[in-house]
């Protein structure tokens, strides 16, 4: 299931799911059923019951696409981490900012803690941050929380995951290289704005990309990964102004999911559902990777398009 926040054609704030070329609303389905995305997520369980009892997925689109805005699938995150977790990544910008990758990086999975309350929708104006030069984005894929826990382990984290949805982590990386000279990690060239959507990919339907890798089919450059399973084979496009200026795969991440849920849970620190994590930027993924080389910094009037197989496109414009 694909899972949205919309506005109707009167303004109104409503969630609901694609279906085909249109959105069914949940209180129109079953008026039973939650009203935002954060509650239905708190209590999903119960929820997709209902759906499911009352075959309510074969229900006929109340809207059109084309009558309705979406809006950020979870306009309201408890929380969101970022991590970085692409060895390729870390490679290239690594050596654009001129220093090497710490050992410590391969040890263990790295994340900071962004604003939770710069959320951003598909087709939403993104503001470039004030005398900001060298304006970047950041392809990413990012998961969901669905319950809440502690000491969460690998193996269990599988029962913890509500879905998936693409992250545009918008990066000022002319504010960062100033600010990245004190060891604090990332602050005001990162706080501003996180995009997300243009929905919410419930687990169940990313079963079907599920894969593991091994040393012959991983790029033969990067280090082989600790584990060769909890990945997925999903495609991975940028493009601005409709120029493709990455295609990579979330299949070549060295740090997955079910090892950064472990991470951030450890210490006896509680999770909750509606909490975000990113994955962090797929190789070649944003601009400073080949130091603005492929596509000059962003500037008003510039559209970037992040796809991700198995979910969509996030549409946004440079204000």
């Amino acid at each position: 299931m694909k899972l949205v926040t919309f506005q109707n054609n009167i303004g109104a704030v409503k969630i609901g799911w694609l279906k085909g070329n249109g959105v069914i609303a949940m209180q129109k389905a079953d008026a039973s059923l939650p009203n935002d995305m954060l509650s239905f997520i708190d209590d999903h369980e119960t929820y997709f019951k209902i759906i499911k009892d009352n075959n309510l997925e074969n229900l006929a689109p109340h809207y059109q696409l084309s009558e309705v805005k979406l809006l950020a699938p979870l306009t309201n995150p408890r929380s969101f981490r970022d991590y970085v977790a692409f060895e390729e990544h870390m490679l290239n910008a690594s050596k654009s900012f001129g220093h090497t990758v710490s050992p410590e990086w391969y040890n263990i999975p790295i994340f900071y803690f962004t604003n939770h309350q710069a959320i951003y929708g598909p087709e939403a104006e993104i503001k470039r941050p004030e005398k900001e030069t060298k304006f970047d984005i950041e392809l990413e894929l990012a998961v969901i929380m669905g319950k809440k826990g502690k000491d969460i382990q690998v193996e269990n984290v599988d029962d913890y995951i509500f879905g998936y949805t693409i992250f545009n982590d918008w990066t000022a990386r002319a504010i960062q290289r100033q600010e990245m000279t004190v060891p604090l990690g990332p602050h005001k060239g990162k706080d501003f704005a996180n995009a997300i959507g243009p929905c919410i990919v419930t687990k169940d339907e990313f079963e079907k990309y599920r894969c593991t890798i091994s040393r012959e089919m991983h790029p033969e450059h990067l280090q082989m990964p600790q584990t060769t399973d909890g990945r997925f084979d999903l495609k991975m496009i940028a493009r601005i102004n409709g120029k493709t200026i990455c295609e990579g795969n979330y299949k070549t991440v060295y740090w997955t999911f079910p090892q950064m849920i472990k991470r951030a849970s450890e210490n006896n620190v509680q999770l909750m559902p509606g909490d975000i994590l990113g994955s962090g930027t797929v190789g070649w993924g944003s601009l400073i990777e080949n130091n603005f080389s492929v596509h000059r910094p962003l500037e008003p009037g510039d559209e970037v398009e992040l796809e991700i197989e198995g979910i969509g496109v996030l549409r946004n414009k440079v204000v």
